[in-house]
């Protein structure tokens, strides 16, 4: 943690409203992102990403520097996700087959690439890259986020999620192997004879209101390309290709500030 962040910090713990806002600007961004990685879906996450930082900000005194605080914000968040009913009840109780099932379901003969559907396909490519870690169990899943999207070092990795070396490993491993022996079968870029590639669903996502042209949620300014994507898989071994593409998205920066917002809601002013 910089200086400036634990002052900040232990000043919020002192009952200092202008540093209690600037600790929730400091951490609102890589926690909406966590919540993006693991819901998907932008109105879920959004909802997580405020009840989150109320959980930090109303359990902030707890905090004794013993952690790192974006380690120990992170297991506030994990812990949030892992047990909210909220989340929970939201679950689409997907699996890898039901997934497969549904991308093939919807697949066109044309696979061209235009400057004209580019963005929409690109869309289309990293919405099915984060929805697939749906099909695995929520505690794969944040195995899987914390360990190859967040990259965390195994350390943090079981301090947030309070369970042993071995049990993480083992978690991260199984996620890591169903990730990528579902892209090898069924995605155009990581297998070439994959029967689905996104071009060819985009017509059926876009007829399902899956994608739509007037509301890109994925496909933001700082998202690598599909064409940049595609020629990259290429020069990787297949291995490696399922981890790519997953960190393949944008940062997923929190759409609201919610620094002021906050306290106002802690001191019940909203």
């Amino acid at each position: 943690m910089s200086d400036n962040l634990y002052q900040l910090v232990r000043d919020a713990q002192r009952g200092d409203r202008v540093a209690l806002e600037q600790v929730v600007r400091n951490i609102q961004d890589s926690v909406h992102h966590l919540s993006m990685r693991m819901l998907v879906n932008p109105e879920d996450a959004n909802d997580a990403t405020q009840e989150i930082l109320i959980l930090v900000i109303t359990k902030l005194s707890t905090f004794e520097g013993k952690s790192a605080f974006q380690t120990w914000v992170y297991r506030v968040a994990v812990n949030y996700i892992l047990n909210a009913k909220k989340v929970s009840a939201r679950d689409l109780g997907l699996n890898f087959e039901m997934f497969q099932t549904d991308l093939e379901a919807g697949l066109t003969a044309d696979a061209t690439l235009t400057a004209e559907n580019s963005v929409l396909i690109n869309e289309l490519r990293i919405a099915c890259t984060m929805a697939m870690l749906l099909c695995l169990d929520i505690k794969h899943r944040v195995a899987y986020v914390l360990g190859d999207i967040l990259e965390l070092n195994h350390n943090e990795a079981v301090e947030i999620l309070d369970i042993s070396k071995e049990n993480y490993r083992k978690r991260l491993s199984r996620a890591r192997t169903d990730i990528l022996a579902f892209m090898s079968q069924s995605c155009g870029l990581v297998n070439e004879n994959a029967k689905c590639a996104c071009p060819r669903r985009l017509p059926t996502a876009m007829a399902m209101g899956r994608i739509r042209a007037e509301k890109l949620t994925y496909s933001t300014n700082n998202a690598p390309t599909y064409t940049d994507v595609l020629a990259k898989t290429k020069k990787l071994e297949t291995s490696l290709k399922a981890l790519c593409l997953q960190n393949a998205t944008p940062q997923f920066n929190s759409p609201k500030d919610f620094g002021s917002y906050i306290s106002d809601m802690v001191e019940g002013n909203v």
